[in-house]
């Protein structure tokens, strides 16, 4: 689970002058919020981030193979990055989606009580 408190990116120290807004707000996050929010993504966002980090870094043999990826800090802050504005999209893009649904269902309700009370659309 991410730790706010312990989160040193890149470019970010305390030497900084310009503060970082959004890892300030965070940092003053309490964990139940960070937890409740990082359950809250569906399994197959969960799926799709996984299969977009393995493109990145390519496909990982079997089980039966000990494999380290070795790398720099910006390319992992890098990978780190495009794995959390994938999962901010793919959530943006489920939560349409469902609107969608959903307004289609009042949609033929409405088609349906027109059709059953044809005096109401006067």
């Amino acid at each position: 689970m991410f730790n706010p408190d312990s989160a040193q990116f890149i470019g970010m120290g305390s030497d900084d002058a310009q503060v970082n807004q959004l890892l300030k707000y965070l940092q003053h996050q309490p964990p139940e919020v960070l937890t409740r929010v990082a359950q809250s993504v569906s399994g197959e966002i969960k799926q799709i981030i996984s299969q977009n980090v393995q493109g990145l870094i390519g496909v990982l043999p079997s089980e039966g193979f000990n494999v380290q990826v070795t790398t720099d800090r910006e390319n992992l802050a890098g990978l780190l990055a495009s794995a959390m504005m994938t999962g901010y999209f793919l959530r943006q893009m489920e939560q349409r989606m469902e609107l969608e649904s959903t307004l289609a269902g009042v949609s033929s309700l409405d088609t349906e009580l027109d059709s059953d009370f044809p005096e109401l659309d006067s």
